[in-house]
């Protein structure tokens, strides 16, 4: 029967594109996908062998960082155990870091960190984000928390429809973990959970290196006058330009050469971040941002700082108080200031959410010439995040010990 509901939504999308094909355009806020609006589903199913897992492709209805109705993709994975017993013991919401090549994103095979979740009782859902996947000819929606968290509350919510759908039943456990940008937008989450959604108990956040405080994170940048990943710098500016509608054009913000190579560079998709990087050539700020842009006086960079402040996660909201999670950074992070998680856990205890409910866990993480800290640290941060799961779901101990191996293997 999957079968061929499968065939039939893959009709229906050849049909749409063959109509529409010749009337698109280059609006952000036309339509932002190439499939119809309707239920989710699932687009196709891979089995990696190598892995023990499978993994389902799903569409599912969200909302562009306009507020607009679209079909945004995912996966949804899980481990033999899961599949041949038809039980989890929970689901894992995995929000991605940073990617720019359009192959990095989950629905286009990027599932390193999913491999490991599959070898415990847990079905995780990973959102591909606004600007991927299924709607990859338009801009990423980078660092917009609220966008991204929605698109990931909704992953969850389509996820639980589909698995059903299919036979499948799980415990209550719910864990929500990600870091660099997926870091913000587990934050992201907490937030709108505890805004919008309270059906949805998390039993655990686990945030990396997040930038949840955007507004200071450009101040830092501007004293300090260096950014880790240019490219990181390049793309908030772009997409709080574009998706705030702050009608700043190009050359405002950018020197050469990184103002001719925009839309090569960033918007192609075709790059990594590593590749970009290299291409801009240098940490220094002044290298490829205006004297405007660095200048925290001037009437651009006002309107700037306003922008980021909207999306600050760090204010303007309540927390539960009875959300649990682990906080992690490297001191050494010059791509996301360690005040970003300082100044999370100070919010989150001026609001009420007990200390002993956060695991504050920021480190002396040095980076290497080939790898900045904050790539560095991601590396700890994937391990002791694995661990705390672990613990929490009573894993034995010989299935920790291979999800252990395959860490250190970078399987």
């Amino acid at each position: 029967m999957n079968r061929y509901r499968i065939f039939f939504w893959t009709l229906v999308v050849l049909v749409f594109n063959a109509l529409t094909s010749c009337s698109k355009d280059d609006d952000p806020q036309a339509a932002a996908s190439d499939l119809p609006m309707g239920a989710a589903y699932i687009t196709d199913s891979t089995y990696y062998s190598d892995k023990s897992m499978t993994v389902y492709n799903f569409a599912y209805p969200s909302t562009d960082p306009y507020g607009n109705p679209v079909m945004l993709s995912g996966t949804i994975s899980f481990g033999d155990g899961v599949k041949n017993a038809h039980y989890a013991k929970g689901m894992l919401l995995y929000n991605h870091f940073t990617v720019y090549r359009a192959d990095q994103c989950p629905s286009k095979g990027s599932l390193m960190e999913q491999g490991y979740t599959a070898m415990l009782s847990l079905i995780t859902v990973s959102p591909d984000y606004y600007g991927f996947g299924s709607t990859e000819h338009h801009h990423q929606a980078y660092c917009l928390s609220q966008t991204n968290a929605q698109a990931s509350v909704d992953a969850l919510l389509a996820a639980k429809e589909i698995m059903a759908s299919q036979g499948y039943t799980w415990g209550d456990m719910l864990f929500n973990a990600g870091y660099s940008q997926g870091g913000q937008t587990t934050m992201g989450v907490v937030r709108l959970v505890a805004e919008k959604y309270p059906d949805i108990n998390i039993t655990y956040s686990l945030a990396g290196a997040g930038s949840y405080d955007l507004p200071e994170t450009y101040r830092q940048f501007i004293t300090a006058t260096i950014s880790g990943m240019p490219s990181t710098v390049i793309s908030v500016m772009l997409s709080y330009n574009e998706f705030k509608s702050l009608g700043i054009a190009r050359e405002e913000m950018f020197t050469e050469p990184v103002l001719s190579h925009i839309d090569d560079w960033i918007f192609s998709k075709r790059y990594t971040r590593q590749e970009i990087d290299a291409m801009v050539g240098s940490l220094s700020l002044s290298q490829y941002a205006t004297a405007t842009v660095l200048d925290t006086n001037s009437d651009l960079s006002h309107n700037i700082m306003a922008a980021l402040d909207l999306d600050n996660i760090c204010k303007g909201w309540s927390p539960r108080g009875n959300e649990k999670l682990m906080l992690f950074h490297s001191t050494k992070d010059i791509t996301v200031p360690v005040a970003n998680t300082q100044n999370m856990y100070d919010f989150l205890i001026s609001n009420n959410v007990p200390a002993a409910n956060i695991d504050l866990q920021i480190q002396d993480i040095e980076g290497t010439a080939d790898t900045p800290a904050h790539e560095k640290a991601a590396e700890t941060f994937v391990t002791r995040a694995l661990f705390k799961v672990m613990e929490i779901l009573n894993t034995p101990t010989d299935q920790a010990n291979k999800v252990i191996e395959m860490i250190k293997n970078k399987k």
